[in-house]
């Protein structure tokens, strides 16, 4: 999806001095000066640091990848991954990325679970998703509202993942729908295992207390739904039923977009899937790389609000991309995609909370935990 929403509001300007702007912002996303330029340490050819970074290239990321914004002091090279390989690399793997995208559960839950303290967390959150569109039901089996689903058998690919303990805990304080009021049923294997990855083994915690059994071996969950061998489904990703319009497979929500906006204007949260973790050691050595990152994520953030904001209604193939930006800014903010702490500790202590009532965190983490010190009080230039 689209991000929807930008920085700011603009007079109705002159057909020439619109014309204008907007050249000046396909410009820069084409490629325009680069952002950050500063910090030297020597360590490099170029007297910067040299770093890897990965992540998936999302619009709010691309400059990054495409270096228009540079992260001061750095000599970068971006690497393109997958969640499940990113969190397996730094959980279990050669930990030789200095910056990188991580689910957020599966960090939360290395760092209450096994003390994990190779990396740590900025601020900083790729990804974040609305959860009500991902669940998905068998049309003849009487559900029709949350509550239907106490007592029915949910299949999930995987269980503690960022996204699958959202919607959990999303439909126990929403709903009161409990974890342990359901039968889960955890696929052999995931559809979306091309666009996501091998999972880590962060990403199957099963708690105690909850009936959970593994589906048939070779059959993924939109199978499982098809087959009618459970009567929902939670997952990220749209599953292939879906896709496709079987008549029996619907969204729990029919009109998802008004109950993720009521969610939002009740609640605040706008849930958080991914941060952006940074190697202790190389902080250590660089005290001044966690703000150097932050800035640069923000920067690269903010050409993407211009752009939308000037040239995605005729860049763009979608009819009312101008209007559902607007929309998006006047429910959300002008800022509707924040970094820092601060707007972000309402959905960070959901989280929290969510993973140890849950039984998946051995402990409540406090938000201090997760993240360096030097960023509790970073703010974005632009917010």
């Amino acid at each position: 999806m689209l991000p929807h929403q930008d920085n700011g509001n603009t007079s109705d300007p002159s057909r020439r001095g619109f014309l204008t702007a907007t050249t000046m912002a396909a410009a820069a996303l084409a490629g325009g000066p680069a952002f950050g330029r500063g910090h030297s340490t020597g360590n490099a050819a170029s007297g910067k640091l040299k770093i890897k970074l990965a992540g998936y290239e999302y619009d709010r990321v691309a400059a990054l990848k495409d270096e228009r914004v540079q992260i001061a002091g750095c000599d970068s090279e971006f690497e393109r991954a997958k969640i499940g390989e990113m969190n397996a690399h730094i959980f279990s793997g050669p930990k030789t990325r200095e910056v990188t995208e991580i689910g957020l559960l599966p960090f939360i839950l290395a760092v209450a679970n096994e003390d994990f303290k190779d990396y740590t967390l900025l601020p900083v959150f790729p990804l974040r998703v609305f959860r009500h569109k991902s669940i998905f039901i068998r049309t003849d089996r009487d559900i029709t509202k949350p509550e239907d689903l106490r007592g029915k058998r949910i299949a999930t690919p995987g269980y503690s993942s960022t996204s699958l303990t959202w919607i959990r805990g999303i439909m126990q304080h929403e709903y009161g729908v409990k974890p342990e009021e359901i039968e889960w049923v955890v696929s052999s294997k995931d559809s979306s295992a091309k666009a996501s990855g091998k999972p880590s083994k962060l990403e199957n915690v099963i708690p105690n207390g909850i009936t959970i059994r593994t589906g048939p071996k070779g059959k993924d969950e939109s199978e499982l739904l098809v087959d009618g061998e459970v009567d929902a489904l939670f997952h990220a990703i749209e599953p292939k039923a879906f896709q496709e319009g079987h008549p029996k497979v619907a969204r729990l929500f029919p009109d998802s977009r008004k109950t993720e906006r009521d969610y939002f204007k009740k609640t605040g949260i706008f849930p958080i899937m991914h941060a952006v973790a940074v190697r202790k050691d190389v902080i250590a050595a660089h005290p001044w790389l966690p703000k150097a990152v932050f800035d640069a994520y923000s920067q690269a953030k903010q050409l993407t609000y211009e752009a939308i904001k000037l040239t995605a209604w005729f860049k763009t193939s979608l009819p009312w991309i101008a209007q559902e930006a607007e929309e998006t800014r006047q429910l959300m903010g002008e800022n509707y995609w924040p970094y820092a702490i601060e707007p972000n500790r309402k959905a960070l202590n959901a989280l929290l909370q969510f993973s140890y009532e849950q039984g998946l965190a051995k402990r409540k983490l406090k938000i201090e935990e997760l993240f360096h010190a030097s960023t509790f009080d970073l703010k974005e230039a632009s917010a």
